[in-house]
């Protein structure tokens, strides 16, 4: 019976012997332990893209997506200059429009659809504090010309400087009763997605709030100083796609794959010589440099002051004698708007890779998809973030006077008196003329 065994079996048997010999020839370590090597979880890289192949000068479907690309630009413009010509409270009502949609892209980037479902009415506590955050920072920022609209009339002059007096303490309970509603709302094993989304909350808000109060000022300052540095952040955008699309060659930065030195160059002086011309043409319509002191949409009328002012400059000793033109006529903000077109063309781009680097951080290619060719309205305002708090920055360090004048402090007293305390101090002046008069 033990050798009556089957060809099969004993097939087998040597089998299983081979194996043990070829595990106790196999090098062994101390442990006794075989050792295996790791795979590498690094993927080769593309040799196209090594060579260059992801810039647009080599994309084969670049014409598509260009002419995609103009097509929506082109309507943005359009939409663009209509607001611009309806007015600061259109152009305020399209700052707040594109905040909310910045807000609903940046809110959706760290949704968890199954956690959501387990928390109903949590996203109403996101807009909860979206909108208690628009109350505040509005609130802060065009309370004068609020103020300004309605003092015609007593009782909506009385009532409005009431709501601006206790603006500050009704925000801080509206913020106090979402966080009241944020801890009633938590829940056992969701703390920590729950926290996050609290904490990502807070960080849209400084964002989206911090340039748009800064946009907001820039506004009713004088439409002039919303339009160039946003003019020039576009001009800049459709330089470098340009400038990199026919002559792109050599990559800029990694954190965005497609720009190139070439764009960057082209795009920086076309910038710069944009941003002198336009000044020369914006600055000459009161519409565009005259600051709005209320929320009427009337047309407006000022003294444009000795910044809109042109000077002439005679080129005769430049120039040959055939030359038509013999001066040129040049005004002072011109020379402001350069400073403006340096900044929106070598330091407004890096809020571009700061938002490439995030979007790659996310593994996620666009913010959004509402612009088609451009991707979401956060795509289309990370470099107008950075040039609108700069704008502000510039216009009140170098352009605004830094003396007290007359319609700074009537501003003072109508923003901080009350009627009774106006009247009291008009009152009291007037005695004082009295007395000086009369010795």
């Amino acid at each position: 019976m033990l050798f009556n065994s089957s060809p099969q079996s004993v097939e087998a048997r040597s089998i299983k012997t081979m194996q043990k010999e070829n595990i106790s020839n196999a090098p062994s370590t101390p442990s006794g332990r075989l050792r295996h090597r790791r795979r590498s979880h690094e993927t080769l890289l593309d040799p196209n893209k090594a060579n260059g192949g992801h810039l647009l000068v080599n994309d084969q479907n670049k014409y598509k997506s260009m002419l995609i690309r103009a097509y929506s630009s082109v309507w943005m413009i359009g939409g663009f200059a209509f607001i611009i010509y309806m007015g600061h409270l259109y152009i305020w009502a399209m700052v707040v429009v594109i905040q909310i949609f910045m807000a609903k892209e940046l809110f959706c980037l760290l949704r968890k659809a199954h956690e959501d479902s387990h928390l109903p009415g949590f996203r109403l506590l996101n807009w909860h504090f979206f909108f208690t955050a628009m109350l505040f920072v509005y609130g802060r920022i065009l309370s004068q010309q609020l103020v300004n609209t309605v003092t015609s009339d007593k009782f909506l002059y009385k009532l409005v400087s009431g709501l601006i007096k206790y603006q500050m303490f009704i925000c801080y309970f509206l913020y106090i009763a979402g966080f009241m509603w944020f801890i009633l709302t938590l829940k056992k094993k969701m703390y920590k997605y729950q926290f996050g989304q609290y904490a990502w909350t807070h960080m849209i808000l400084i964002v989206v709030f911090t340039q748009s109060a800064f946009t907001v000022a820039n506004i009713f300052e004088g439409i002039f100083w919303f339009l160039l540095p946003a003019s020039l952040i576009v001009i800049n955008d459709i330089a470098a796609y340009i400038f990199g699309f026919f002559f792109g060659k050599t990559p800029l930065i990694k954190l965005s794959p497609k720009k190139t030195w070439e764009g960057f160059i082209g795009a920086s002086v076309t910038t710069i010589l944009s941003a002198f011309a336009l000044a020369n043409v914006m600055g000459r319509f009161q519409w565009l440099t005259c600051p709005r002191k209320d929320l009427s949409t009337g047309w407006l009328y000022c003294d444009p002051g000795s910044l809109y002012k042109p000077d002439i400059y005679s080129l005769a000793a430049w120039l040959p004698e055939w030359f038509p033109w013999k001066e040129v006529s040049v005004l002072p903000v011109q020379f402001h708007a350069l400073c403006l077109g340096l900044f929106a063309s070598i330091i407004a781009p890096f809020g571009g890779f700061f938002a490439s680097g995030f979007k790659r951080a996310f593994k996620i290619k666009d913010f959004g998809d509402s612009i088609p060719g451009h991707g979401g309205i956060t795509d289309r305002m990370d470099c107008q973030m950075v040039m609108a708090v700069f704008a502000y920055i510039y216009h009140q360090s170098f352009v605004v006077p830094q003396s007290f004048s007359a319609e700074i402090i009537l501003d003072q007293i109508l923003r901080n008196l009350s009627y009774e305390e106006q009247r009291a101090l008009y009152m009291k002046l007037g005695q004082i003329f009295l007395e000086r008069q009369f010795g």
